[in-house]
């Protein structure tokens, strides 16, 4: 497993440095915005430590690179910047967790795990559920023929139910799926509820034969038509 980091801390740098080491994880470690989008044109990563504040540039620049470039990385932005709307815009963006300085090395690999964990499904291949097609290499969605265009974050609420469409999915859960084990739950849950209702819509605009219900108390399930 390879974990870029991206940190112009020096000090913060070298203990992020030495802890990977001592996990046994491989590693890039970059001091600058323009050094790290570098990295990440050359080299996929299975997660990668971003810092917001760089000296030429915003880590939050890099996150809309990786998307435009459909890149599969998984992100844990490590701020000092501990504001809501920080936070919220660093998740809408694509990242994965949010860690504010300063953290437990413990908790960090935590957080590495569970990102890693969640990228681990098979970016290789497509998933058909009745008249969807997930490409889950290049992040599109058709429903029949025609392309859907969805937010990433739909995209993974979309991917995971139809990944476990035999059960129904707790609020909870997807929380953890889609923004991290350790998720705010009363920043996100107004967030997931409207990620849902315009991938709601989004489906029933494009006539797919599929909808997702909301199991009251429990949580959601996509069901066929």
């Amino acid at each position: 497993m390879k974990v870029l980091i991206v940190e112009d801390e020096k000090d913060l740098q070298s203990i992020l440095i030495d802890f990977l080491t001592r996990e046994k994880y491989a590693y890039d470690a970059v001091s600058t915005y323009s050094e790290a989008s570098e990295r990440i044109a050359l080299y996929d990563y299975d997660c990668i430590l971003l810092d917001i504040n760089l000296p030429d540039g915003s880590g939050f620049k890099l996150l809309d690179e990786l998307n435009d470039v459909n890149k599969s990385e998984g992100v844990i932005i490590i701020s000092a910047r501990n504001s809501i709307d920080d936070k919220i815009k660093g998740l809408n963006l694509g990242a994965d967790d949010y860690l504010t300085k300063p953290f437990h090395l413990s908790e960090l690999n935590a957080r590495i795990q569970a990102v890693i964990r969640r990228k681990k499904f098979d970016v290789s291949r497509k998933i058909t559920f009745a008249n969807i097609e997930l490409d889950l290499k290049q992040l599109l969605v058709k429903v029949g023929q025609d392309q859907v265009s969805l937010t990433r974050k739909e995209f993974d609420i979309l991917q995971h139910l139809i990944a476990n469409k035999n059960i129904v999915i707790s609020k909870n859960a997807l929380l953890e799926y889609i923004w991290g084990d350790y998720v705010d739950a009363s920043l996100s849950l107004d967030l997931l509820s409207t990620h849902l209702k315009n991938l709601k819509r989004k489906l029933k605009v494009a006539e797919a034969k599929a909808e997702i219900r909301n199991v009251y108390g429990v949580g959601y399930q996509i069901m066929e038509l």
